[in-house]
């Protein structure tokens, strides 16, 4: 007998190098012990509450069509099924805090994950499009208007933590994220259960308050958002989230840092998510004496570049005055030290 379609396709997945892959239905199914809020069938509600608030600070592009990005019926006319793959980069480096030195989050230590995934997602549609001609589809890295995050959970990868991250029982929250929305009706997975129960080490740990309540980030205040999203290179920055920034030139991994399911990550075998001694332990000078021609040529292939020239220049002389600072005047620690291993 034929082996059933959804097993083919979670089979072809695992082969091309994904280390989890789950199924979700349309419409969504209620699971069990989760937290409601972060459920697909809240996800316009949950969208919408979170931009009235103005958390996503300004990513206006978030604003437009919230709609489409909480039904992928309306990104992929009848779209039945969604694939979630997920990839573990979390690796056993340490980062170099010495005075001087940047901090990177690791997910930016390798090669850029978009292509290292997307090819690999590309590679699974064809196989998709091998097993099942009559199917219509689309891939997503985090690239297109999908909640990826809620339908990770819904396909049984993992579940929303209390950061408004993905965490999974076998890789924390090392892991990246993809999707294929399908019109394909293949047999769903559990939806993943909260475990986050009474801790809230993350939220204690977030160095400038961006975690406001548990499930719930504000974008304004997340150094992720700051050092990445932010546009301009002195744009108006209160001194308190300045010096709450630290030596973070890149993202901050903080609240994944401190999380107990991450001291248990086993590393990835995966080449391109292998760090360099430049994203370990960048030199503040040295970024900071880089034109914008070398950095196009040095993060060519890095998620780095998403900062831009005068972006990442922008972040390295807040590290530099945060490192200048004189000590006792509210000075932060550099990045927290603490590591998931």
């Amino acid at each position: 007998m034929p082996e059933p379609l959804t097993a083919l396709i979670t089979q072809a997945a695992r082969e091309l190098g994904f280390d989890v892959v789950g199924i979700s239905r349309l419409p969504p199914q209620p699971a069990p012990n989760h937290n409601p809020s972060v459920s697909p069938h809240r996800l316009l509600d949950r969208l919408h509450e979170w931009l009235q608030r103005g958390f996503h600070a300004s990513m206006n592009w978030m604003t437009r069509d919230p709609e489409r990005r909480a039904d992928p019926a309306l990104v992929l006319p009848g779209c039945r099924s969604i694939i979630s793959v997920g990839m573990n980069y979390y690796t056993d480096h340490r980062a170099d805090e010495r005075p001087g030195n940047g901090r990177i989050a690791r997910y930016a230590w390798g090669l850029d994950y978009h292509n290292i995934m997307g090819d690999r997602l590309t590679q699974l549609s064809e196989r998709l499009a091998t097993l099942a001609p009559e199917d219509r589809h689309r891939a997503y890295v985090d690239t297109g208007p999908v909640m990826e995050k809620a339908w990770a959970q819904q396909a049984g990868l993992g579940w929303i933590g209390k950061h408004s991250n993905l965490v999974s029982p076998e890789f924390g929250s090392w892991l990246l994220l993809g999707e294929i929305l399908t019109t394909l009706e293949l047999d769903a997975d559990e939806a993943g259960t909260d475990l986050c129960g009474s801790c809230t080490l993350c939220i204690q740990a977030c160095p400038t308050g961006a975690i406001t309540e548990p499930y719930v980030v504000d974008a304004g205040r997340c150094i992720s958002y700051l050092t990445i999203e932010l546009r301009g290179s002195e744009p108006t920055l209160s001194e308190e989230l300045r010096r709450g920034i630290g030596n973070r030139i890149f993202g901050c991994d903080d609240c994944l840092d401190i999380c107990p399911y991450n001291h248990q990550a086993e590393p990835t075998s995966e080449p391109g998510f292998q760090p360099t001694p430049l994203t370990t332990s960048p030199s503040l000078r040295s970024l900071m004496d880089m034109n914008e021609a070398t950095f196009a040529a040095t993060f060519k292939q890095s998620p780095v570049r998403r900062a831009k020239h005068a972006g990442l220049q922008r972040n390295v002389s807040w590290a530099l005055a945060n490192e200048a600072a004189p000590a006792g005047n509210g000075t932060p620690a550099s990045s927290s030290s603490r590591d998931s291993r």
